[in-house]
């Protein structure tokens, strides 16, 4: 099986304090956070980072639904990974420092795709498809956080 990875990242004119602290707040934030591509949000324990147990259905296609169970670690500053258990995909929130009073936010998902000519479409769309999604995350964590 070949890894498939997706990558997006946006710059945010709000600190990296306030803009983790908002991706980490499983319990209030991060649902408002989501497009409509994620239904069934519940947080099952915890809900501010590490520790964090949370569930949500990712509607990749109109065919592709992932069931998700995710396990939330923040193994540095400004780092939570979110690994699911029904299945490879790893999902990695990096925010840091990127000048007065902005952060860079980013986002990489990373599974273990198909093999054949499956993996190959895979490897191909996958991560596109992700990464549109992903873009709507951090635009609304933007939103979210952003001084007006």
């Amino acid at each position: 099986m070949a890894q498939v990875e997706a990558t997006t990242e946006r710059i945010i004119a709000a600190d990296a304090a306030t803009v983790f602290d908002t991706l980490a707040d499983y319990e209030n934030a991060r649902a408002s956070l989501l497009p409509p591509q994620f239904s069934e949000y519940e947080v099952r324990e915890g809900g501010d980072g590490e520790g964090t147990l949370v569930h949500w259905r990712l509607q990749a296609t109109s065919k592709r639904v992932r069931d998700c169970l995710l396990e939330v670690t923040e193994p540095t500053d400004g780092q939570l990974i979110e690994k699911d258990r029904n299945s490879s995909m790893v999902t990695t929130w990096t925010v840091t420092p990127a000048g007065e009073g902005s952060c860079r936010a980013v986002v990489t998902a990373s599974w273990k795709g198909a093999t054949g000519i499956g993996g190959f479409f895979e490897r191909t769309f996958a991560p596109k498809g992700l990464n549109r999604i992903h873009d709507l995350v951090l635009a609304n964590l933007a939103a979210a956080t952003e001084k007006k």
